[in-house]
Order: C-alpha cells, then sequence, then structure tokens
C-alpha cells in the first residue's frame, strides 16, 4: 500500500481539474489577447474564470482577481505594492510574523535591506498571533500588516476576520497568504476586511504554476513582471487560459463541498492525531487543541517525537508507503530545525523530530489505520538505534516531552 500524505505540499489534480484543462489544451489555443475569433473566445472563457474565482471567495467585483503563477508571486507582488505605496507616503514600517511561509518571510528580508523596519511578531507557543498582537504593533508609519491565514505545518487558523477589522479601523492595508486555507475552509474576502490575499492552485486539487492575488479594488498594485498589457496592465505575460480554467474548476468544485469535505477530513485527522498520541510515548502535537475547527485546518496532523531525526523518520515511512513531511516542502532540502517550530518554542532537538501528515477527501480510513499500525513501529525502531534515547532512558538526560 502507498499513502499520500503530504497534501499541504500539494494535492492530486481533481478528475474535474483535469478534463477542464485537456479540453482547454484541445480546443482554446488561442490567446486572449488577440482580437480574431479563437483569441476572444479564450478571452470570454478567462473571465468567466475570473468571476467564478471571485464569486467563490466573496470579492466584490471579478476585477479583484489577477492571475499570477502561484502564490510566491501573489505573495512577492502584494508586499511590493504595499511597501512602495507606503513608501510614497512616508510609511516603512511593516508587520507580519515569525512562522509565515519563506515567499512572505524571504521578501520581507529583501525589503528590510532596502531600507523598511520590518516587525515579526511572536507566536504563542499553540500557534496563533493575536487582533490585540496586530493593533498594539500598528503605528502612524504602519504600510502594511500580512499574516497567513493558516499555517502550513502546524495548521492554526488564524483570527484573521478580528485582524483585518482592526487594520480596517487604523487605515493600514491587509494581506494575507491564505495558500493553505481557500478550498480548505471558508473565506470571504470582504468579510474578513482583507485587502490582498494570495492563493495557489495545486492546493486544493488544481494545477501547478497558476494562482491567484485578490486585490480589493482602490488598492494600489505595483507591476511585478513587465511587459505587455495583460491583467489589466499589472502582471504581463499572456495567460495559462488551460491551467487558469483548470483552477476555476478545481476551486469551485472545493468550495461547492466545503461542508462535506470538512467534516469527513477532520475525523480523519482527529483518528490519526489521537492515535499517534496514544500509541506514541514522548510525542508532542504543535498547535491549537485538536478539536477546535474554527481554528485549525481540518486535515494537518503535526508532531514531534523525542529521541528520533526527522529526516531518518520520513525515509523509513516512505519505505513503508507512507509519503510525509517533516514540514514545508520548501525547506525540505534544509537541515535546520523548522523555523515554525522554533517559533512557538519547540527546543531545536525536538523540532528535529517533526513530522507533519496532511489529509484530505482522497484519502480513507482505511489508510489512517495503516499509518497508525506503521508509524508506531517505525518511531520504536529508530529509537532503538538511537544515543539520544538511550540517554534519556536512563535518565542521563531530562525528557523535554
Amino acid at each position: 500500500m502507498r499513502i499520500y500524505a503530504d497534501n499541504a505540499a500539494t494535492t492530486p489534480m481533481s478528475e474535474t481539474a483535469v478534463r477542464v484543462m485537456e479540453d482547454a489544451l484541445e480546443h482554446l489555443y488561442g490567446n486572449p489577447s488577440s482580437l480574431h475569433s479563437a483569441g476572444q473566445e479564450a478571452r470570454a472563457r478567462l473571465e468567466e474564470a475570473r468571476a467564478q474565482i471571485a464569486s467563490c471567495l466573496g470579492a466584490a467585483a471579478p476585477n479583484e482577481i489577477y492571475f499570477t503563477s502561484g502564490g510566491s508571486e501573489a505573495d512577492n507582488t502584494a508586499l511590493r505594492s504595499a511597501a512602495l505605496a507606503g513608501a510614497k507616503k512616508g510609511k516603512k514600517h511593516i508587520i507580519s510574523t515569525a512562522f509565515e511561509h519563506h515567499a512572505i518571510l524571504h521578501t520581507l528580508d529583501a525589503l528590510a535591506k532596502e531600507g523598511f523596519e520590518v516587525e515579526l511578531l511572536p507566536v504563542s507557543p499553540d500557534g496563533f498571533v493575536t487582533a490585540a498582537q496586530v493593533e498594539a504593533a500598528i503605528r502612524e508609519d504602519t504600510a502594511l500588516v500580512s499574516v497567513m491565514y493558516a499555517n502550513n505545518e502546524i495548521g492554526t487558523v488564524q483570527p484573521i476576520r478580528e485582524i483585518g477589522q482592526v487594520c480596517r479601523s487604523h487605515g493600514v492595508l491587509f494581506h494575507t497568504d491564505a495558500v493553505q486555507a481557500v478550498g480548505h475552509i471558508p473565506v470571504d474576502v470582504q468579510a474578513d476586511c482583507v485587502d490582498m490575499l494570495s492563493l495557489s492552485a495545486h492546493k486544493f486539487h488544481g494545477p501547478k504554476g497558476v494562482g491567484v492575488l485578490y486585490v480589493r479594488r482602490g488598492v494600489t498594485l505595483t507591476p511585478f513582471i513587465r511587459g505587455g498589457a495583460q491583467e489589466r496592465g499589472k502582471r504581463a505575460g499572456t495567460e495559462n487560459v488551460p491551467a487558469i480554467l483548470s483552477m476555476a474548476a478545481a476551486l469551485r468544485e472545493a468550495v461547492d463541498r466545503l461542508p462535506e469535505h470538512m467534516a469527513y477530513v477532520s475525523a480523519l485527522r482527529d483518528k490519526l492525531n489521537d492515535g499517534l498520541l496514544r500509541a506514541v510515548p514522548h510525542t508532542a502535537q504543535n498547535g491549537t487543541a485538536l478539536r477546535d475547527p474554527a481554528h485549525r485546518l481540518p486535515g494537518t496532523v503535526s508532531l514531534c517525537f523525542e529521541g528520533v531525526e526527522g529526516e531518518s523518520l520520513l525515509l523509513r515511512a516512505d519505505l513503508a508507503g507512507i509519503e510525509v513531511s517533516s514540514g514545508s516542502a520548501c525547506t525540505s532540502g534544509s537541515l535546520e530545525p523548522s523555523h515554525v517550530l522554533l517559533a512557538i518554542g519547540r527546543p531545536a532537538e525536538i523540532a528535529h523530530g517533526s513530522m507533519r501528515l496532511t489529509l484530505s477527501d482522497t484519502n480513507t480510513e482505511a489508510e489512517v489505520d495503516y499509518m497508525l499500525e506503521k508509524i508506531p513501529a517505525i518511531v520504536a525502531g529508530l529509537r532503538d538505534m538511537s544515543p539520544v534515547w538511550e540517554d534519556l532512558m536512563s535518565g542521563k538526560k531530562p525528557h523535554l516531552i
């Protein structure tokens, strides 16, 4: 048996998304900027997809949707646009959090080198920032607040609506990286008082290499890629019509099935999380309390196993047919412990022993049963070979979990 439990990294495309993409690849070959019939047919379908995505996000109008190559481009564009707009008014202070995705953190690092002051809010041990923290950090020269909707490693869902209301009341732009949230939990950009939002299609059973930046009407967007006049002059490059149509179909399908999806996946998550915590001693859950649907993604299980090295854990799991990760796929080549786990206070030696299992509606209860059988045995086998575990069990070192 092979089990894919790394859906936070990417998801398999749905049958609907594949069919829509195949049909567009075969029949919808026109350039949507061309004036002839083939081009205008592509343009019409492109605008239908834009309207559909706007509807799924609760946007006020389709022209608030800009197509990008994915979440990273959307994040970069949002942060740089807000920074440049703020700088023109003498505002160069940016607020974010210590456990953002690296698409945010690395862009903020670059902006800091360009003279912006970046303030990263600390994260609570259970994986949250609060609206009160954001409000306390806002200054007269604050240009932007960027807080992720849901964390990609530990699955905690932030109080986005409350943070958005605080930012709106202070007249500060608010961006959220919603790559892990859209298609998995309800998202409404107007109700959440969001000015800019990033998403990526491959996180909700759409294709890779395509995403969206939502920009509220009236917010200034600076072009990140220059060239042609596509996307109303804000994002040059011929639009990837097959991928965009596939993304819109995948998002529509995900949103329409959201209540059913959330209930099904949450039940699998609870069984897996509870079972591993019971079966493996000296194991800690990362993030908020398990059964807190308002503040936890339906499919994320994040655990730290004391006395185990994460890379060995993942390799052994793969040999057993279980495909998981230790955190973000974007940092899988790094030997450093997860910055997310360090941000919530995990010691480095504990953070190194992490495992992230992320489920979707393609997983089954039989697969969860298989993981509950195999993973405890894998951890036990690795601990038997670990000198660190020997020191812990002999009392030479104290247990940290």
